[in-house]
């Protein structure tokens, strides 16, 4: 609530409407009241909202085995252990990254990620402390990958594939804010990061095999790169000039 009152609403455009103001009142042009426009839009959402719940809530509360999880019926029996547990589906990706962070995954990827992408920020960079706080956190993940064990690697790579999300504004260092006006390679990268979300989110829902684990790899390895390589590919990217005003379009 804070940000938005300082700040205010965005728009697709991606226009900062504080920049064209009415000379007379101070008000921005292409702003709008509060009440009606958005009190209509939300009470609308909510309505459409409430109706799906209920929906859910009284015709199809388990919804397949999706919303309520199959494994909830069946008969609790302490001489078998079930095939195979999955969590529930919207947590998939994230636990289909903690199976695929393996002894081999640490070694051969997360290592040279470490040391490829310290050596970016080094070369990147000219300020001298940022330079060696960079080698020295790049040294202790380095030891720590050699001296714990894979698995905790991928309960923190877990934590970090959900927090880096936080970090988005400072991420992206592209010059304007609307994918409308953003090039290519924006779209390329994302259009891979959505890929490589869903088929973790698929593979985190069937039983592990040699050939899945390799692809959960590699769509690990995409998930981070589209983050951790953001600042480099952003600025990289052509873009073209936001209007001056929002466009409605």
């Amino acid at each position: 609530m804070l940000a938005l009152h300082e700040v205010g609403s965005n728009n697709p455009d991606g226009v900062e409407i504080k920049n064209a103001k009415d000379p007379k009142t101070g008000i921005p042009l292409d702003s709008v009241p509060f009440h009606p426009y958005y009190t209509v839009k939300d009470t609308f959402g909510v309505a459409v909202f409430l109706i799906i719940f209920s929906i859910v809530v009284f015709f199809a509360p388990e919804m397949g085995g999706y919303f309520l999880e199959a494994n909830n019926f069946i008969a609790a029996d302490p001489l078998k252990t079930p095939l195979h547990i999955a969590p529930v589906w919207y947590f998939t990706p994230y636990y289909s990254i903690l199976r695929a962070t393996t002894d081999d995954f640490v070694l051969w990827v997360l290592a040279p990620g470490v040391i490829a992408f310290a050596a970016l920020i080094v070369w990147s960079v000219k300020n001298t402390a940022i330079r060696g706080a960079v080698g020295a956190i790049a040294a202790v993940l380095l030891l720590g990958f050699f001296a714990l064990d894979a698995k905790v690697w991928g309960v923190v790579l877990m934590g970090v594939s959900v927090m880096i999300f936080f970090l988005l504004p400072w991420l992206d260092r592209s010059p304007v804010k609307s994918i409308r006006y953003k090039g290519r390679i924006t779209k390329v990268a994302i259009a891979a990061f959505v890929v490589a979300f869903f088929v973790l989110g698929y593979l985190g829902t069937q039983a592990v095999t040699s050939g899945r684990t390799v692809l959960a790899q590699v769509g690990t390895a995409i998930y981070f790169l589209f983050f951790f390589l953001m600042p480099w590919w952003s600025k990289m990217d052509k873009t073209t000039r936001e209007p001056h005003r929002v466009t409605g379009k």
